[in-house]
C-alpha cells in the first residue's frame, strides 16, 4: 500500500472492504471524511506533492469496493475543488467539499425520507429486502407524522442484513414479521409496498442492489404489489450514461459455507454474487431527496446532476 496515504485512511479502507462500514451513504460519508483527514495531516512540500497524496488516498479507498455507485461519487464530489496552487489552498478545498458533501448527505436522507412518506398510507405493510438507511429513512418519516406501519422483513442472507433491518424498526416502534427470504412470495399478498434501497441506479432506471432483490420485485409485479426503491443521487451512476455497464461484485465463498463443508460435498463451485439487477419495469417508483421519479426517468436527473458524462479524479495524470 502507498506509504503516503495516512493510516485513518487504510482503516477505513479496511472496514469498507470487510463491511464493518455498510449501507451506501455510510460508505460514502467515511470516503469524504478519510479524504478530509489525509487533507488535514498531510505535511506536502508542494501543491502537486499534495494532490498526489490525496488521489494516492481516493485510490485506496476506491479499490475496496470498485463496484459501488456511492464511493466513487464521494471521492469525485470532494476532490473536484482541489484546483489551489498552495498546499494550504488545496487542503482548504478539500476540507471544505467534504464538509460540504457530508452535510448534504445528511439533509438528503431527511429529504428522501420525507418524500417516500407520502406513498405510505397510515396501516401499511411493507416488506423489505436487505438493509438500507434510505428505505428506513421512508418509514422513520411516515412513523413521525403519525402514521401505523408494520413490516414484514427478510432475513437477507448470507450475511443477514435483515436482521439489522429488524432492529432499527423494532426500535421506531414498527411491529415486524421477519422471514427466510425464501417465503417471501407467501407473504407478498399479505404487504402493502415493497421497499428497498439501491446501490446503484442506471441511465435507464435499472436498480442495482443486495442479491435477491431482483426475484422479489417479479413476484411483487406478478402479485400486484408495487415496488419503491428509495435511493440517494449518490447512488445514481453517471458512467451508465456513457455506454459503462455495472460490474456484479463476487464475495468471499466463505460468506456461505466453510471449508470443511465444502469438502463434505465433494468441493462444488461455490457462486456468492452481492447484487443483481432489477429492470425498470418491475419498478413503480424511485424515491430521491429530488422528489420520486418513474425509473425511465431518472436519466433527466442524471444529466442534471452529472452532466453527459464523469472523471475520475483519483487516477494518475
Amino acid at each position: 500500500m502507498d506509504d503516503r496515504v495516512h493510516p485513518e485512511v487504510r482503516r477505513t479502507a479496511t472496514e469498507i472492504d470487510t463491511m464493518e462500514i455498510r449501507g451506501a451513504a455510510t460508505i460514502a460519508d467515511a470516503a469524504a471524511r478519510a479524504l478530509r483527514t489525509q487533507a488535514t495531516e498531510s505535511d506536502a512540500a508542494d501543491a502537486e506533492a499534495f494532490r498526489g497524496e490525496l488521489r494516492a488516498a481516493a485510490r485506496t479507498l476506491y479499490e475496496t469496493r470498485p463496484t459501488a455507485v456511492s464511493l466513487p461519487n464521494a471521492l469525485r464530489y470532494v476532490l473536484r475543488g482541489m484546483s489551489s496552487t498552495t498546499v494550504e489552498g488545496a487542503r482548504q478545498n478539500v476540507v471544505e467539499s467534504a464538509d460540504e458533501f457530508c452535510a448534504r448527505l445528511e439533509r438528503a436522507q431527511a429529504d428522501l425520507g420525507e418524500v417516500g412518506a407520502n406513498r405510505l398510507r397510515d396501516g401499511d405493510t411493507i416488506m423489505t429486502h436487505c438493509h438500507s438507511t434510505d428505505a428506513l429513512a421512508c418509514v422513520e418519516a411516515a412513523v413521525e407524522q403519525g402514521k401505523h406501519i408494520e413490516a414484514v422483513v427478510k432475513e437477507t442472507r448470507p450475511r443477514n442484513q435483515g436482521h439489522i433491518t429488524a432492529k432499527r424498526l423494532d426500535e421506531l416502534g414498527v411491529p415486524v414479521t421477519l422471514i427466510v427470504d425464501s417465503a417471501a412470495r407467501r407473504y407478498l399478498n399479505d404487504v402493502d409496498h415493497v421497499l428497498v434501497g439501491a446501490d446503484a441506479v442506471a441511465a435507464d432506471g435499472s436498480v442495482i442492489n443486495k442479491i435477491g432483490t431482483s426475484g422479489l420485485a417479479v413476484n411483487a409485479r406478478d402479485r400486484g404489489t408495487p415496488i419503491m426503491v428509495a435511493a440517494q443521487t449518490l447512488k445514481l451512476h453517471p458512467g451508465t450514461m456513457t455506454g459503462h455497464t455495472v460490474d456484479i461484485e463476487m464475495r468471499d465463498t466463505a460468506e456461505v459455507i466453510d471449508d470443511e463443508t465444502l469438502a463434505e460435498l465433494g468441493n462444488p463451485t461455490v457462486k456468492n454474487p452481492a447484487f443483481d439487477v432489477t429492470p425498470p419495469r418491475y419498478v413503480d417508483a424511485i424515491v430521491t431527496e429530488r422528489g420520486q421519479f418513474p425509473p425511465e426517468s431518472i436519466v433527466i436527473l442524471m444529466r442534471e446532476l452529472f452532466g453527459e458524462g464523469t472523471s475520475e479524479p483519483w487516477v494518475e495524470p
